[in-house]
């Protein structure tokens, strides 16, 4: 995916292949910033407020939020963006590019679309009950290997428990677990966020959810950097201690993004302003919407302050 041709080093960029509340609409930035700035007044307004964005892509959230953070608090703002793929040209010099996110984070560590993309073996179940991982040829043929055992077994029988039916599948998500751990501890304050494709223990898919994407369209998980190779996280089992998650429609309607139509009313008014907040109902409509974007994950992970979307609603 990161090779010297893989799909993330494409000029297109994953714009270009899929999309993602960030291309969907400039509301997410600033529910994004909405939420930074509930998280610098839990710290009490620190003199550097940290944020720091997990995956950047192009950089487009790392560019988006600051732009709509109020400016005492834009000023205050330091911003990095977290990416193995080289800095894009013309963004703002302000914005660090690093491939590591910082020791130390004092403010909110943001992860969207991330841990979909750190790499999971697949289990399968035999015609004899047992699971064993599954084997990729350079084509994308698959067939079975060895016995899934030690600290994958584990994880697997508390996390994803797999009866004896030949052909049910699992994605291990120990790998995600450790990198989520990893990436939140480097909160020293503030707030960690990890936004995805998700489902819970009562929600576990049969088959697992291991796929494709290229050009828009869902394809053969094939691993030769042709495609974007994807699959949906189990976001209760990345949670730490005091983490919970929420769906992607109670956050940000938490942060002001609800998607309610503009009263017919502005319309006689302002017809150019109500043009613009039918417009922008609408892209907050497809954030929020049930079965779309709105169905995905928050895993979000207080550290040292009172969790700031308190009263949005539990579960995915």
């Amino acid at each position: 995916m990161y090779g010297a041709h893989g799909f993330y080093r494409r000029p297109e960029g994953p714009a270009g292949h899929f999309h993602t509340s960030v291309h969907a609409s400039p509301l997410f930035a600033r529910a994004v910033a909405a939420l930074l700035v509930r998280v610098d007044e839990a710290l009490g307004r620190p003199d550097v407020l940290d944020f720091v964005d997990m995956a950047a892509g192009r950089g487009e959230l790392a560019a988006g939020v600051p732009a709509a953070l109020p400016a005492e608090v834009a000023a205050r703002t330091r911003v990095c963006a977290v990416e193995i793929a080289g800095r894009p040209d013309g963004l703002d010099h302000r914005i660090e590019w690093r491939a590591e996110p910082p020791r130390e984070i004092t403010g909110l560590l943001f992860a969207n679309e991330w841990l979909d993309n750190v790499p999971v073996d697949v289990a399968e179940v035999d015609a004899e009950g047992i699971a064993r991982r599954v084997l990729v040829q350079p084509d994308g043929t698959e067939q079975l290997g060895e016995p899934v055992t030690g600290a994958d077994a584990s994880w697997l029988a508390r996390w994803w428990p797999l009866a004896g039916e030949p052909g049910l599948r699992a994605e291990i998500g120990r790998p995600r677990d450790e990198a989520w751990a990893a990436a939140a501890g480097r909160v020293t304050r503030g707030l960690a966020v990890a936004v995805d494709y998700a489902h819970t223990a009562a929600t576990r898919p049969l088959f697992g959810t291991l796929t494709g994407f290229r050009e828009g369209r869902e394809t053969a998980p094939v691993p030769d950097g042709s495609c974007d190779i994807t699959a949906h996280v189990a976001l209760d089992a990345c949670a730490l201690p005091g983490g919970r998650v929420l769906r992607q429609r109670d956050a940000l309607r938490a942060l002001g993004i609800t998607g309610a139509r503009p009263p017919l009313t502005l319309a006689a008014t302002d017809p150019a302003g109500y043009v613009r907040a039918l417009a922008s109902a609408g892209e907050a409509a497809e954030l929020t919407a049930p079965g779309g974007l709105g169905d995905f994950g928050w895993l979000v992970q207080p550290v040292g302050i009172a969790d700031p979307l308190d009263g949005a609603l539990d579960g995915v």
